[in-house]
């Protein structure tokens, strides 16, 4: 106990013995001390229960408190309550000035941020963009469904996922269709989520105009490569021995062109592309081709080996897929030195999906340059991918293949023991096999 409510209690208790002693004094000078002495602690008692109810009354009315004169037991309490009270009050003021300062922030900013009741769905507040962005009226849209109120989005279902809700990366506004949306759902509490909209139309129409100019560009430039190409056939290095040299490294470049243009127009076609046609995707035919693809560019330098281990088949596009598989195994090929080993294996996974890894032992990636190797034209070595006729579109195209089939491309590599690259398909596009006379034995090894 501090001293100074140490002090105050032993004033108090030093009146109540004085009270009692005066009353014994006047007890036996009138010759009743026993009545005297009832009495008088009566009214000590009757003076503490006021000054009880006093406090209790005040505690609540919830009314200013104000700090009592005096020194004893009681005055210390009312000025406790009185300090306690003025430091509530002033933690309320900075927790409401940091609740304006929130609430401002989040209405000034240019994204829609939504407010949504986790169990009933509905909306407990939004700022002023969500009115531009989302059509939501303050306060008429407070505390209505969201779902209803943003139709024509599908909210319902994206909702129930909760907090496995995958992000919406164009959706049409509710006020403008032609308005383009990112929508997001950020559960950050038991109770509240927040829903997030951005407006992507610029980006997606930046986004477009890159894609059919890259699109008319290669269509420009496949004519005039064509013809470059056939005339470069024509001429016969034997006519010319002073030009050989130079004819041979204008046929490599214009090969390396062609091809790159050919990778930009795939690369077009699946960005301009939201869905392929889905079709059951033979696989056993497909790792014999692509071991074939294999011996064929290795040329007997390579071990060359194919695992077959699903026993299953996928649903999507036969010719996509193939183009996916195939890059990732010319890749493996082609960064692979002369006696390396290139591994390819089908097999499925514990949650009823199924994998297609590649493994080489070729050079290996540095880990820093791993997240950014299926951007376009990225190489790690230029110089070693221009050698090797690579165009830096492989990956590009392999990421956009996977992502038109709900699929994904996982990369782990380390420098000097070799790279794995992954397709990873989930249950939904797996398939029961079909009997094949091209099917594999489970495991298939062409030697060097």
């Amino acid at each position: 106990m501090p001293p100074h409510l140490r002090a105050a209690w032993r004033r108090t208790l030093a009146v109540l013995a004085g009270l009692l002693g005066a009353a014994v004094l006047v007890g036996l000078a009138i010759g009743q001390v026993g009545w005297v002495l009832a009495i008088t602690a009566l009214g000590v008692l009757a003076w503490h229960y006021w000054r009880l109810r006093r406090v209790l009354l005040g505690l609540t009315a919830r009314r200013r408190w104000e700090p009592a004169r005096g020194s004893g037991a009681w005055n210390e309490l009312d000025h406790l309550l009185h300090r306690n009270q003025v430091e509530i009050r002033a933690r309320k003021r900075r927790l409401l000035d940091m609740l304006r300062a929130y609430r401002a922030a989040a209405a000034a900013l240019p994204d829609a941020v939504v407010v949504v009741d986790r169990n009933t769905q509905r909306t407990i507040w939004f700022n002023r963009a969500a009115t531009d962005l989302l059509g939501l009226r303050h306060p008429h849209d407070l505390g209505a469904p969201v779902v209803e109120r943003l139709q024509p989005l599908p909210l319902a279902r994206w909702l129930v996922a909760g907090r496995n809700a995958e992000p919406m990366l164009d959706a049409p506004s509710p006020v403008d269709e032609r308005m383009r949306l990112n929508l997001r759902l950020i559960p950050y509490s038991e109770d509240y989520w927040l829903l997030v909209a951005r407006d992507v139309s610029k980006l997606l129409r930046l986004e477009q105009m890159r894609r059919d100019f890259v699109a008319n560009v290669s269509h420009e430039l496949r004519t005039p490569l064509t013809v470059v190409h056939g005339y470069l056939d024509m001429l016969d290095p034997a006519d010319f021995p002073p030009w050989q040299p130079m004819l041979a490294e204008m046929q490599k470049q214009s090969q390396r062109m062609t091809r790159l243009v050919e990778d930009l127009l795939a690369l077009s076609r699946l960005e301009s592309r939201d869905s392929l046609p889905e079709e059951p995707v033979a696989m056993a035919p497909m790792l014999a081709t692509l071991r074939r693809e294999a011996e064929a560019y290795s040329q007997g330098r390579h071990a060359i080996e194919v695992h077959d281990h699903a026993g299953c088949d996928l649903l999507g596009s036969t010719q996509e897929l193939h183009s996916a598989f195939s890059n990732l195994v010319t890749n493996a090929v082609r960064y692979t030195p002369a006696d390396g080993r290139v591994e390819v294996d089908f097999a499925r996974t514990p949650d009823g999906g199924a994998v297609l890894s590649v493994r080489d032992s070729g050079y290996g990636i540095p880990e820093a340059h791993i997240p950014r190797l299926t951007e376009r034209f990225y190489r790690v070595s230029s110089s070693r991918t221009r050698e090797s006729g690579g165009t830096g579109l492989g990956l590009s195209i392999v990421k956009h293949v996977l992502g038109l089939h709900q699929a994904r491309l996982s990369i782990e590599s380390t420098v000097g023991q070799g790279s794995v690259f992954a397709c990873h398909f989930g249950p939904e596009r797996v398939q029961a096999r079909q009997e094949d006379p091209l099917a594999l034995p489970a495991t298939e090894h062409v030697a060097r």
